[in-house]
């Protein structure tokens, strides 16, 4: 009995380890740059069509929703100002995630995914800024305070801007990556700061509309915001996808820009830098 349990224990562990090879293979195949291409060259169509029929539903439903009974017609900012803001937070969990793909692993495609999303996250959270003074401007009076909930927003618009700088400063893509990668990480601290600072401290910023209880707003109000908020995140993905297969292109071309060059210099023929190496691994 012995003998025979330890043979069907030793089969069980051989087929789990296959189990797990396999699914580790297509992980990595997926990971690949040029499986990414030609996966994301199919889902993109499909995904640009998805977010622009969500976001018209979206705006349909939020211009036919009630207006407030406090604030007016002027509440219905809401629709892009709070989808905005979830998204602005989103970009950077995503960056934060490739950074740490980007040290640890050493990938290109993370990299690139890394580069891809900081002018999207620095677009969305200027959209939000800027649809949040609008907002509150009626209701405060003028159009910036120096509300938690603001002034954090505004450190995660400017950390954007610093890592934009940050990878247009570094021309060697490898190093760039690596630098970017570490101030993304420690910026990464001001996430639960935008996301909870209205717990932590009184301000004039609302409170959250999702709460252990429920949600704080009308069904009237509430399905037209998380229709948008789906359309944003939609949106964002496809702005991502598309960001990230321009980057490897762009990649792409430097890489044969140099090759061609190091031809026409035979003796300038060095061994490839690490940023080439990386350029190299997404052709």
């Amino acid at each position: 009995m012995n003998v025979a349990a330890f043979a069907l224990e030793k089969v069980s562990s051989r087929r789990d380890t296959r189990h797990h090879d396999a699914k580790g293979r297509s992980m990595y195949a997926l990971a690949n740059p040029a499986n990414f291409m030609r996966l994301s060259g199919r889902v993109l169509p499909w995904l640009a069509a998805l977010s622009a029929a969500t976001l018209a539903v979206g705006l349909y439903l939020g211009f036919a929703s009630p207006a407030d009974y406090q604030q007016g017609e002027t509440a219905k900012i809401m629709f892009v100002h709070v989808p905005a803001a979830w998204i602005a937070s989103l970009a950077y969990a995503a960056m934060a995630a490739s950074a740490l793909g980007t040290l640890v692993w050493r990938h290109p495609l993370a990299e690139a995914a890394q580069k891809a999303v900081v002018p999207l996250g620095a677009a969305f959270a200027f959209v939000c800024l800027v649809t949040g003074s609008l907002w509150g401007k009626p209701m405060w009076g003028t159009y910036w305070v120096w509300d938690a909930r603001l002034t954090s927003m505004l450190v995660l618009f400017i950390t954007y801007l610093g890592l934009l700088a940050l990878w247009h400063t570094i021309e060697e893509p490898g190093r760039a990556a690596r630098a970017a990668s570490v101030l993304t990480l420690v910026g990464a601290i001001n996430l639960p700061i935008v996301k909870f600072s209205v717990d932590w401290w009184n301000t004039l910023h609302q409170g959250s509309i999702f709460r252990m209880t429920g949600s704080t707003v009308d069904r009237s109000i509430l399905v037209p915001l998380l229709v948008m908020a789906v359309g944003f995140t939609l949106l964002f993905a496809t702005l991502h996808i598309a960001s990230i297969r321009n980057e490897i292109l762009r990649r792409r071309v430097r890489r044969l820009m140099l090759a061609a060059a190091a031809d026409r210099e035979p003796a300038a023929r060095l061994a490839p830098s690490d940023g080439l190496a990386t350029e190299a691994a997404l052709s």
